[in-house]
């Protein structure tokens, strides 16, 4: 079958990305036997026309489309995304008759009301790479869909739970992506390397669990470091690992950057740290290995809020880390989500005289926190009538706690006022 798959984020929220759960998904499909061609819409201003482009030169059998986001996450002036994915669709269905699938870490949060709101055929919760070549098989031989793992369907309330690829090696890496090695002299453009799924942390408003699973799948280290070096090879220098945790396990971790010494790979990425199991040893190791920043998602400063949240760490834990990545001489971008259940205006002064103290070069705060389906904060906001049992939280809803309202807003301007390089509000 010719199936055209389109990445449809135009979104640079903290950077723009490259759709690499759209190149693995097309990975899988050629593998599969399909003729597959690919569009990513990110630095595209008619998007329209390129689509409309797209599908006349291909003449596709099948459409899948990607949702990274669904929102933006800024509670003062929300942008609800997929009303453009919604129109991206439309033009699809102007110009074919193919049916639409719908894939992403974005519709994975939200299966049904996203596949009705966006007006697609179907979707596939999650993985993409075992699940799309299924779906095409039986598409291929006009065969029953349902009991597809993870599939839904267009006016069906239900569907077959989903599976999750146990050894991850089993899946391909993309074999080539959208921009050329000279596209990323810009160094806001990184080739993203994903090492591990699944998160078993369950921090009280993460979505990761209900996208990746609950449990942490990985790579062999070698497979991971090979691909690295094949990307090498083709002219790229800058990674990230977009691993939730890079240093779950700490010994895996470590033997990621034991083998790019080994193979001796000259090249510069960054990660994501969990504030915990980070010592000097490993700062040590991922400097040497050519890490060069990392995200620190602390959160808080308050060790009540913390825990509030399902840490795992203490303030103390971040402090030592911070001076740790700085010694080495590894940029730093640390988060704060203010406004949680159980904070007050002591814990959010607490949190920024805590920031204050670090070893940052960047910090970037949220105020309120989003509310996704299954997690903590969604029953909190229940509990505390914020949402009711009825909403589908597709529209962007927050939970902000009560007589911070006017507070908050004018105490993080004046803060940040006195501190503009440093400064970033989600």
């Amino acid at each position: 079958m010719k199936v055209l798959l389109i990445s449809a984020n135009t979104e640079k929220i903290n950077m723009p990305t490259l759709p690499l759960g759209l190149a693995s998904v097309a990975a899988a499909t050629k593998k599969a036997g399909h003729e597959v061609a690919q569009l990513d819409l990110m630095f595209e201003e008619d998007t329209r026309l390129v689509v409309k482009e797209a599908i006349e030169g291909f003449n596709p059998d099948v459409i899948g489309i990607s949702v990274r986001n669904i929102d933006d996450q800024n509670m003062e002036n929300p942008r609800f995304l997929l009303k453009p994915v919604r129109g991206i669709i439309a033009d699809c269905r102007s110009l074919s008759g193919a049916p639409v699938v719908l894939g992403g870490a974005g519709y994975s949060i939200f299966p049904e009301s996203a596949l009705s709101y966006l007006g697609a055929d179907m979707g596939i919760q999650g993985e993409g790479e075992v699940a799309f070549p299924a779906l095409l098989e039986r598409l291929e031989q006009h065969g029953e869909l349902s009991g597809l793992p993870g599939l839904y369907l267009s006016g069906r309330a239900s569907q077959d739970k989903r599976n999750f690829t146990k050894n991850l090696d089993d899946l391909s890496f993309p074999d080539n992506y959208l921009w050329s090695p000279s596209d990323f002299h810009n160094q806001e453009l990184w080739i993203p390397i994903q090492s591990r799924r699944g998160c078993p942390l369950h921090c009280s408003y993460c979505s990761t669990a209900t996208i990746e699973g609950g449990a942490i799948r990985r790579r062999s280290p070698e497979f991971v470091v090979q691909e690295i070096a094949r990307l090498v090879d083709a002219g790229y220098n800058y990674f990230y690992f977009v691993d939730n945790t890079f240093n779950f396990p700490r010994s895996y971790a470590m033997e990621i950057c034991r083998l790019i010494l080994t193979v001796r790979l000259n090249i510069t990425w960054r990660c994501i740290l969990y504030p915990l199991h980070v010592d000097r040893e490993l700062v040590e190791s991922m400097a040497k290995a050519g890490c060069r920043e990392v995200s620190l998602g602390f959160e808080s400063g308050s060790e009540r809020i913390l825990s509030l949240m399902n840490k795992k760490f203490k303030p103390e834990d971040v402090r030592q880390i911070s001076g740790m990545l700085a010694e080495q001489g590894i940029r730093q971008m640390g988060f704060l989500l203010l406004g949680g259940p159980g904070e007050t205006k002591e814990t959010i002064e607490e949190s920024l005289n805590f920031a204050d103290s670090l070893k940052l070069d960047l910090l970037k705060i949220t105020m309120g926190i989003c509310i996704y389906p299954y997690t903590s904060v969604a029953k909190i906001s229940m509990d505390e009538g914020f949402i009711s049992c009825h909403d589908d939280l597709l529209l962007p809803r927050f939970y902000l706690a009560r007589g911070l309202e006017d507070w908050l807003p004018e105490t993080l301007k004046d803060w940040m006022a006195a501190r503009p390089h440093r400064m970033s509000q989600v």
